[in-house]
């Protein structure tokens, strides 16, 4: 091998590596970049999010994140009513059907409160149904708690609860409502306003009686 021929062969060689080492920084520094990169992405997306949380906040949402804000309110009252006369049967405890009244007396309460009196008429009941656990004798104070547990699309699901003066469970059991509007042939769906308030509005007003005297057995 002649000098000239070793001389190429390095030069060749050199030439080589040149380029290899050329292609590696290219890589690397791609790579970098592109780690660069990837981190600005990542650094901006945790920008908006806390920017989101914090606007959020400065509205009154739900800081904590949208899955909690998208949680229904459904609506519920207490009304107290007190057990009258008429409303004792020969045993001297109350009726049976008292607590349908109770009830209707509740939701009444609760749909004025919700501004949605005009609903009255316009929603037949289709189911309701009791269990009777404890007396209620004439004059004693009675606490209906009535809740909303379903908006279907155009029935509404109640579920109630009767206490007697000492907080014990007097009656429990549910009642189901239909929209039916006037002179409909069945039932009609619920506007998107009232399922709006139905399904958003919370925890009520409730509606007290004072001065409770208490109720005791007949003789």
């Amino acid at each position: 091998m002649t000098e000239g021929t070793r001389t190429h062969i390095a030069a060749t060689e050199g030439t080589r590596s040149h380029a290899a080492v050329t292609e590696d920084t290219r890589t690397h520094i791609a790579a970098t970049e592109g780690t660069r990169s990837h981190a600005a992405v990542t650094e901006d997306t945790r920008t908006r999010v806390a920017e989101g949380v914090r606007a959020d906040a400065a509205t009154g949402g739900c800081a904590d994140g949208v899955a909690e804000a998208l949680v229904p309110r459904l609506p519920s009252v207490t009304v107290e009513r007190r057990v009258e006369w008429p409303d004792t049967d020969a045993a001297g405890h109350y009726h049976h059907s008292t607590v349908v009244r109770w009830v209707e007396a509740a939701e009444a309460v609760l749909l004025r409160r919700l501004g949605l009196s005009h609903l009255f008429g316009s929603t037949p009941r289709v189911h309701f149904e009791a269990d009777y656990r404890a007396r209620l004798w004439f004059g004693e104070a009675v606490r209906t708690e009535l809740r909303v547990t379903k908006v279907g699309a155009s029935s509404l699901h109640y579920a109630f609860t009767v206490l007697g003066e000492e907080g014990a469970e007097a009656a429990t059991g549910r009642m189901v409502i239909a929209h039916s509007a006037a002179r409909a042939t069945g039932t009609t769906p619920w506007p998107a306003d009232v399922r709006e308030v139905l399904t958003k509005a919370g925890p009520q007003a409730p509606e007290l009686i004072t001065g409770t005297t208490g109720g005791t057995p007949c003789a």
